[in-house]
């Protein structure tokens, strides 16, 4: 198997991926075992440094499944699961309505206006979101989004009922458009900051913060620029809140297009070199910078899902490329917000069959593959990589080189469709 003859990663990795190709080896037919065969060789003696637990950090779209059975349920056996603390990010915290959980929705409410126009917070659902987190030791990741409808400057249509099959175009309502007041916009994150600090104290100094999501998309319904302003203002009003806060962005999809390359790279100008929207002073807080990576399977002619590996690992080499070429950020954490195999967890195989790739062995193959490369593209471009998380240096595992051979079968992707990606 032609990737995972190559694999140089840490222990925990590769015995994760070795488990998988021997289960997948049993179940072959003995002519295939006996025939073919890959070695792969790991030298433990060779040691490349430390290993960051760069995989305990997850997300969804939908806030509000958090609280319910099965959303606390899934925290609780996340939590439980890591040696290291688990981080969450979700959309939709700032989102109006009344809570209700759907597909690509989620709601909060925290902020209406009066008869009069004055502001009015309500905490109520945020705060259930947060304790549940908080329950479960489980750190957020708090993205500032998306736009309340009373401060929208397009609020309708606002809610939205997708399901799977119908136009993703149709998510795209009134919460994504920029705000009618941007000092209104400004003054809702410091009430979320002060919020959160009066309810939570010194603990929210170890969150993460984010301003919206995928902008290079229609999750942004304004200039490149006015995202900037966006930016600008809410980074203005959290360190007003909260003064250690960590913020960043601006999470662009996979920048494998010019189009988002440019996005990525003017925003990180902006906030380094550039005029601040919201002060008029030079620069804006940039604490982590962000994007998004995905793969992209497909069902081949004979049936079998083809994974793509190379698409997400080409975004993800793109995105660090951008970050190197700025040297004041070589210490600055890069996290990749949404690392995926495909782009829409929402998609169950009977709209999406490329998707059926999430019912085997091969959605944790192809992660220990992704994660594998992903230290490697790391190395390469000398970029302080967080993948999904901010790594923490507390593991003792260290990474190693290669040696010492496992000698497993080798099958044509012909034969199983859970092992196409190694031609991907």
């Amino acid at each position: 198997m032609r990737h995972l003859s190559r694999l140089t990663s840490n222990r925990g990795v590769r015995v994760a991926v070795a488990a998988s190709v021997i289960v997948l080896a049993l179940t072959l037919p003995v002519r295939s075992r006996q025939n073919n065969a890959v070695e792969i060789r790991v030298d433990t003696r060779v040691n490349k440094g430390p290993l960051k637990p760069v995989w305990a950090w997850f997300g969804n779209d939908e806030p509000n499944y958090a609280y319910m059975r099965d959303g606390q349920k899934l925290l609780t056996e996340l939590a439980a699961a890591s040696p290291v603390p688990v981080h969450f990010r979700t959309h939709n915290l700032l989102t109006s309505g009344d809570g209700t959980a759907a597909l690509k929705w989620g709601s909060t409410n925290v902020y209406t206006e009066g008869a009069n126009g004055k502001p009015v917070y309500d905490w109520t659902i945020l705060d259930r979101i947060l304790d549940t987190y908080r329950a479960r030791k489980i750190i957020p990741m708090f993205q500032l989004g998306f736009m309340p409808e009373a401060l929208s400057s397009h609020p309708q249509p606002y809610r939205h009922f997708w399901k799977p099959g119908d136009n993703y175009n149709d998510i795209y309502t009134g919460w994504s458009y920029p705000p009618a007041d941007y000092d209104k916009w400004r003054e809702l994150i410091y009430q979320v900051g002060k919020h959160v600090s009066e309810k939570y104290g010194k603990e929210v100094d170890s969150w993460y913060w984010e301003v919206w999501n995928e902008p290079d998309i229609s999750y942004w319904r304004g200039t490149p620029e006015e995202f900037m302003k966006l930016y600008d203002y809410a980074a203005d009003g959290l360190r007003r809140a909260l003064p250690n806060a960590r913020i960043g962005g601006p999470e662009v999809t996979g920048p494998n297009g010019a189009r988002t390359q440019g996005i990525l790279r003017n925003f990180i100008e902006h906030c380094l070199r550039g005029t601040n929207y919201a002060t008029g002073k030079t620069g804006s807080p940039l604490d982590l910078v962000t994007f998004h990576a995905k793969g992209a399977p497909q069902v081949m002619p004979d049936g079998h899902v083809r994974m793509n590996v190379g698409n997400q690992l080409r975004a993800i080499a793109n995105g660090f490329t951008i970050a190197a070429s700025f040297p004041e950020l070589k210490n600055t954490p890069i996290v990749i917000g949404e690392s995926d195999p495909e782009g829409c967890a929402a998609c169950p195989v009977r709209t999406n069959p490329s998707n059926a790739y999430r019912n085997g062995t091969m959605f944790s193959s192809y992660t220990a593959e992704q994660l594998s490369r992903t230290y490697e593209l790391a190395d390469k471009h000398g970029v302080n990589c967080s993948v999904r998380c901010r790594g923490r240096s507390n593991s003792r595992t260290s990474r190693t080189s290669t040696a010492s051979a496992i000698s497993l079968p080798t099958v044509s992707p012909s034969q199983c469709s859970t092992c196409s990606a190694c031609w991907a």
